[in-house]
Order: C-alpha cells, then sequence, then structure tokens
C-alpha cells in the first residue's frame, strides 16, 4: 500500500466531485464528465472502447465499495493528458484482493474485477484515509 494519506482537498477544474449510491449513478458522472470536456469535437474524444473501459472500471471500483467496502465515502474524477484519473473512497481498511480459484473449478464466480481494474488502468494507487477507509486511485489511459 502507498504510504501517501488520502487528500481531502477538492480536486481542480474540470472534475467531478459525487458521492454516487449506485454504480448507475458513478457511470453517469464519468459519462457527463467526458461529454463536458469534449463537447463541441467529439471525434477528438476518447474512442468508445476507451470509454467503455472507464465506465467498467468506474463500475468496478463503485460496486466494491458498496458491496465490500461499507460504502462509497466520495468519488472524484478528471480528465488530463495522462487520461482519467478516477479515485473511490470508502470506509474498510481491508484491502482488495484476487480471490484464490479452486482447481478443477469449471465455472468460477467472482473475483474477476480486481485483476480487470489493474489491467485497465496504467496506474493503480490504493491508500489508506486517515479515521479509517481507504481510497483507490487509478489512472486509465485515453487512446
Amino acid at each position: 500500500m502507498d504510504a501517501t494519506r488520502c487528500s481531502h482537498v477538492r480536486p481542480p477544474v474540470r472534475s467531478r466531485y459525487a458521492i454516487p449510491r449506485s454504480a448507475s449513478e458513478a457511470r453517469r458522472l464519468i459519462e457527463n464528465l467526458v461529454r463536458a470536456q469534449f463537447p463541441a469535437h467529439r471525434e477528438a474524444g476518447p474512442a468508445a472502447e476507451t470509454v467503455t473501459d472507464m465506465l467498467l472500471v468506474t463500475s468496478e471500483l463503485v460496486t466494491n465499495a458498496i458491496r465490500h467496502g461499507g460504502g462509497v465515502v466520495g468519488l472524484w474524477a478528471r480528465l488530463d493528458a495522462d487520461g482519467l484519473r478516477l479515485a473511490v473512497r470508502d470506509r474498510s481498511d481491508d484491502l482488495p484482493f484476487v480471490r484464490a480459484r479452486t482447481p478443477g473449478d469449471p465455472v468460477p464466480i467472482g473475483g474477476y474485477g480486481w485483476p480487470m481494474v489493474r489491467r485497465l488502468a496504467s496506474e493503480v494507487r490504493v491508500t489508506p484515509c486517515p479515521g479509517g477507509g481507504k481510497e483507490i486511485r487509478v489512472v486509465l489511459p485515453v487512446t
């Protein structure tokens, strides 16, 4: 785990801060951010596959915060030259992990999300928050 702490500073201009109650609400936030960043030149915006990856990672992080992290405490996102910077904060100190598979299980259920997040993101950082909980920050490249 990274030794830095969760920031309590609002993100810079062209970012969105929220406490979504569902993954679909968080996805709408990201969709709106992309639309705001590329209002006039949609063809200059990210490829459809890139936006799909952004929404998939957003869903995964928010769903995990709700299901395993005691709820979402905050979410912020911004687009910059490196891509989408996304942070999701929850109440749990437990770190994300890769679920062990039972040998010979033909259809293992669950445990695919965290490896997917790590595969799609160019940067992943999990940091503890003062007073408890954690923040997961990712950078998703815009191609």
